[in-house]
């Protein structure tokens, strides 16, 4: 089971809307068994790639032809089944390590259709030559962003270590737009961040789920109650990850799970595909050296627990909380989640090419799909104090052509929210723009984190302020943050 484990994976991809998948790695799979190939449509097939060999108005490459064949095929099934070429594949296998070649930046995209700034992470060559939260990107080396999928953009951004990049910036109070040129470099990522936000309670953060987050979480939990050994409550931060590493999942929710507690399970119809994952080390360690959690003081297993989560929250995030939630081992807060629950199992082709494929889907301790409904948290709870501004109208997993349907709650993929009539749709998506437009961006964690307020008044038995409505489902071009 552990060599097996060491190879499986779950990455965010930013493709839709940025979500994570469940991925295992492995060589391509024979069945003992083959079925008899349809050898009609595969003569059509040739006929076809004649055709456009012969007739075609311009002579177009044989690899490319078979490639694009591949890839659209592949793509037909779901969301999120696909062919990965040589550079689609090392990007995958880079962010499952935490790293990458970029510019250092989290991104989404504006209500106006440019690259927004969320963040620039520390110490990296955005934040060095002086790229703020707010900015807008107009520009990358001389083309617009505009009328550009955020997916390709993020593309034009990315590189090789040494070469330059070209940003024209948009910045409030400027009144011209600003010119940058920056390195790009790899960039090693953090993904777990925390801080006792008030004597007595903490905030422990992850953004995403890769390699090292097991041993930075265990590191950083370690430092809290080195600060205060008897922390009141803590607070789980979930919001906007969209997945990443299985083990990582498995990790985080071992840390506050009973010992040997199942974690998550997975079904399909390959033997390989029904699972179960526990949270023991074998199921969330890459390397043989040590268990990260064994250490950690025996008072986090009893700690007051809340969990965040939104819209972003996906995949290795739906995991955690819906281990948490089945164990009555923390209160979800927040709204729900994405609905990303299928795994894809990565066939490798070539040493540089492989197919991403829908294998399972994956459950809750209690045998919950979470395949195209989500989390429903315990507290629903806005972004703001005066709505959920741009996080009700992100695109959930139920709103993917081709998605998945959750094989055991057929019928609640929208979680019980109402769906906004057609009329009202555009209204309502205008109305909260132009409120967005007054905000400033919110930075998880701060003082003007209201989520995080309404947590902690949950931690002290105060009061909750919840969503004055139920969510409306409503769709916009809003997509997930992605880091860069």
């Amino acid at each position: 089971m552990m060599g097996k484990l060491k190879n499986t994976g779950l990455i965010g991809l930013g493709v839709v809307a940025g979500v994570a998948v469940s991925l295992q790695f492995s060589a391509m799979a024979q069945k003992t068994v083959e079925p008899p190939l349809p050898l009609e449509e595969l003569r059509q097939l040739a006929d076809v790639f004649g055709l456009i060999k012969s007739d075609y108005v311009e002579p177009v490459e044989d690899k490319k032809l078979l490639e694009d064949a591949i890839s659209g095929m592949v793509a037909s099934l779901d969301p999120h089944s696909a062919y990965l070429d040589k550079k689609a594949y090392a990007e995958l296998r880079e962010g499952s390590e935490g790293k990458f070649v970029g510019l250092g930046i989290e991104i989404g995209l504006s209500e106006d259709g440019y690259i927004k700034i969320v963040s620039p992470i520390e110490d990296t060559p955005a934040y060095r030559a002086g790229i703020k939260a707010g900015d807008l990107i107009t520009r990358l080396d001389g083309q617009p962003v505009k009328g550009v999928s955020l997916d390709d953009n993020v593309k034009r951004m990315r590189g090789e270590p040494g070469t330059k990049v070209s940003l024209t910036i948009a910045r409030k109070d400027e009144p011209q737009p600003l010119a940058f040129t920056i390195t790009r470099e790899e960039i090693h990522q953090k993904s777990v961040k925390a801080k006792m936000v008030e004597p007595g309670y903490a905030w422990l953060r992850v953004s995403q789920f890769q390699e090292p987050t097991v041993d930075d979480m265990a590191a950083q939990i370690t430092a809290l109650y080195q600060q205060d050994p008897n922390i009141k409550g803590m607070v789980l931060d979930l919001r906007n990850d969209p997945g990443g590493v299985l083990q990582g999942a498995i990790g985080v929710s071992a840390a506050f799970l009973p010992k040997d507690a199942a974690i998550v399970s997975t079904n399909g119809q390959l033997p390989d595909s029904k699972q179960v994952f526990y949270g023991r080390a074998e199921y969330y360690t890459f390397r043989a050296e040590g268990d990260a959690l064994a250490k950690l003081p025996a008072a986090i297993k009893k700690v007051p627990l809340v969990v965040l989560v939104n819209t972003g929250s996906a995949s290795a995030s739906e995991i955690v909380a819906g281990a948490l939630q089945d164990y009555q081992r923390a209160t979800i807060i927040g709204t729900p989640t994405f609905g990303k629950g299928s795994v894809q199992t990565i066939r490798q082709l070539t040493a540089d090419t492989a197919v991403k494929l829908t294998t399972a889907r994956y459950y809750t301790p209690k045998g919950r799909s979470i395949q195209a409904k989500g989390i429903v948290p315990d507290l629903l709870v806005d972004e703001n104090a005066d709505g959920d501004g741009l996080n009700g109208l992100r695109i959930r997993e139920a709103d993917l052509t081709k998605h998945l349907s959750n094989d055991r709650d057929q019928g609640s993929a929208n979680n019980g929210a109402k769906a906004a009539p057609v009329n009202d749709e555009m209204e309502e998506q205008l109305r909260i723009i132009a409120l967005e437009k007054t905000r400033k961006p919110l930075e998880f964690g701060s003082k003007d984190d209201f989520q995080l307020h309404q947590a902690l008044n949950h931690l002290k038995g105060l009061p909750v302020q919840l969503a004055k409505a139920e969510p409306l489902v409503v769709q916009a071009d809003v997509k997930k943050e992605q880091k860069k």
